[in-house]
C-alpha cells in the first residue's frame, strides 16, 4: 500500500508542479491544491498505513495507529481550504483590473 500511495504522491506533485509552471491563474490555482493533495497525502502516509488498529492505546496489548499524522492532515486541509479561498479572491481581482487571466499581468504571448 505504501508503494501506491508514494506513486500518487509524485504523480500529484508532478501534476501540480507542471500546472503551476503555467502562466495563467486557473492553472496556477489547481496546481497549488495539487500540491497540497500530495502533501496531505505524504503527512498522512509518514503516520504508518494500518488498517483496523484504533487511534488510541487501549488496555491490551494491541497496536495502535498514531494520531498525530491525521491531526496534521485535517488542520492541513483547514488551511488549503482557506488559501485556496484567497487565491481564487486574488485571481479574480487581477482579472477584473488588468483584463487578463496571465499571471504576469500581460496580455497572451503568442
Amino acid at each position: 500500500m505504501e508503494a501506491i500511495i508514494s506513486l500518487l504522491v509524485g504523480v500529484l506533485t508532478t501534476c501540480g508542479v507542471y500546472l503551476l509552471l503555467r502562466a495563467q491563474t486557473f492553472s496556477v490555482v489547481l496546481g497549488l491544491t495539487l500540491l497540497s493533495y500530495a502533501v496531505n497525502l505524504f503527512l498522512f502516509a509518514s503516520g504508518r498505513l494500518v488498517i483496523g488498529r484504533p487511534p488510541v492505546i487501549g488496555l491490551g496489548p494491541s497496536g495502535y495507529t498514531d494520531p498525530l499524522p491525521q491531526a496534521l492532515v485535517l488542520t492541513a486541509i483547514v488551511i488549503g481550504f482557506a488559501m485556496t479561498a484567497f487565491v481564487i479572491l486574488l485571481a479574480i481581482k487581477a482579472r477584473a483590473e488588468l483584463g487578463t487571466d496571465q499571471v504576469d499581468g500581460e496580455a497572451n504571448h503568442e
